[in-house]
């Protein structure tokens, strides 16, 4: 009986704190008023010509309207060889969605406390960046919307390999070791400074004078080294305990090997270069993969349940269960156009609509042209790509390995598979 009732207690405290698994509701696609038999017919279409024409060996689509999951299906398989179907819960490399569901609703929170402020140097808070002459004005907002003329990428990797094709004995080891105690992948371990040589090299980084719209990762590299200076709180163990776990995100997180769940990992790329290996629950993204996996610009591993639970999360403005875990002020600060004048279309760490995205037809549109001004979301390199519209209601999940065996297919984005996808569902609730 005592047993029964400390049960009880736990799961009372659990559901009260927050912390207790949140499930989504489904429903048909025609109890919310779509057309259930166009969606099907159009999306399984779309899909199938993504398949035949290489653009992935497998996908899958989630969509949910409210807070009700209205069409989740997956199509294909994990290779080329048709071994492994694609499954609902399978694990995906995120890529770039790393962003905008690993260091953001850090920051978000982070502002909403006052630790952080948008438009103070973020030299205020990053001390390196101090004697930096180029980047001590750089403010918070700027390096968020992409506005602050930061290089856009470093290919780190050069650091590390030579040109033969072999790894620098003094970076990288085979071994385990005082001094190389992060693991990159199976039998690769990095030297523990090696961080701090990617950190100086940002910091020299160039600054382009020119203040426009350019697309950059690098202060992504070191948010969460950031986060844990402000929050005195380990970087990953923050975003358990103030996101993933009251969303319910189980499966959530980075290096997915280490936390023995029973979901399939999908492949990404077979890696010549580096790894000499299929890359499979190991982060694609070779920038993330030296940090040990654990980064800002790359590094998680989900579910498309998962990803819904936190871009519902945010399509109710910080809600979710009742519980305002960001207020709604700050979301909708961060998910607005910030420099429009500059034609410069992102939000705060997320992507928006084109700017004149409405006029385009599908073919030219990014996203659907029927997503409403207030959307934002973010696509990953990988081939992911999450959307929430909360004008319209519409949460959008497409997940899928494009980079097998080679980042050289890119059919996905000549095709414009993703907005097509998108867009049937918009079509469809207005028939």
């Amino acid at each position: 009986m005592k047993k029964i009732a400390s049960t009880f207690f736990l799961l009372s405290f659990l559901v009260q704190t927050g912390f207790a698994q949140r499930e989504l509701i489904h429903a048909s696609p025609a109890q919310l008023g779509f057309d259930e038999v166009f969606i099907q017919h159009k999306v399984d279409s779309i899909m199938q010509l993504g398949i035949d024409s290489l653009a992935f060996p497998g996908a899958q689509v989630l969509v949910a309207k409210n807070d009700t999951v209205i069409f989740h299906k997956a199509y294909g398989y994990h290779t080329y060889r048709n071994l492994q179907a694609v499954a609902l819960n399978d694990l995906y490399d995120l890529a770039s969605v790393t962003k905008i569901t690993g260091p953001l609703p850090a920051l978000m929170k982070l502002v909403d406390e006052g630790q952080l402020e948008l438009d103070e140097p973020f030299s205020t808070y990053w001390k390196p960046w101090r004697k930096r002459k180029d980047k001590k004005d750089l403010t918070l907002r700027e390096i968020l919307a992409h506005q602050a003329g930061l290089t856009p990428y470093i290919v780190f990797l050069n650091e590390v390999i030579r040109k033969n094709g072999k790894a620098k004995r003094r970076f990288v080891h085979e071994t385990y070791g005082k001094h190389f105690q992060g693991q990159v992948y199976e039998g690769l371990y990095i030297n523990d400074r090696f961080e701090r040589k990617m950190n100086r090299i940002i910091n020299r980084s160039d600054v382009s004078d020119e203040k426009k719209y350019l697309y950059s990762g690098l202060t992504f590299l070191v948010f969460p080294s950031l986060i844990e200076q402000l929050t005195g709180m380990d970087y990953q163990t923050y975003l358990e305990e103030n996101f993933y776990q009251p969303l319910g995100c189980n499966t959530l997180g980075y290096l997915p090997k280490s936390k023995n769940l029973e979901n399939e990992i999908v492949p990404t790329e077979v890696d010549f270069l580096f790894r000499k290996d299929l890359v499979k629950g190991w982060v694609h993204d070779e920038n993330a993969s030296l940090k040990g996996g654990v980064s800002g610009n790359a590094g998680l591993f989900g579910t498309a349940d998962d990803l819904a639970k936190l871009m519902l999360f945010y399509q109710n403005y910080g809600n979710a269960n009742g519980q305002q875990l960001i207020s709604a002020e700050t979301v909708k600060e961060f998910t607005e156009v910030q420099f429009p004048e500059n034609e410069n279309r992102r939000g705060l760490g997320f992507d928006k609509p084109l700017m004149n995205n409405s006029e385009l037809p599908v073919s030219d549109a990014y996203p659907s042209p029927l997503a409403s001004p207030e959307s934002f979301g973010h696509s990953g390199f990988t081939g992911t790509f999450v959307w929430a519209d909360p004008e319209n209601k519409l949460t959008y999940i497409f997940l899928s390995n494009r980079v097998y065996p080679s980042r050289d297919h890119q059919k996905l984005y000549s095709l414009n598979i993703r907005t097509a996808l998108m867009d049937v569902f918009y079509r469809a609730e207005q028939r």
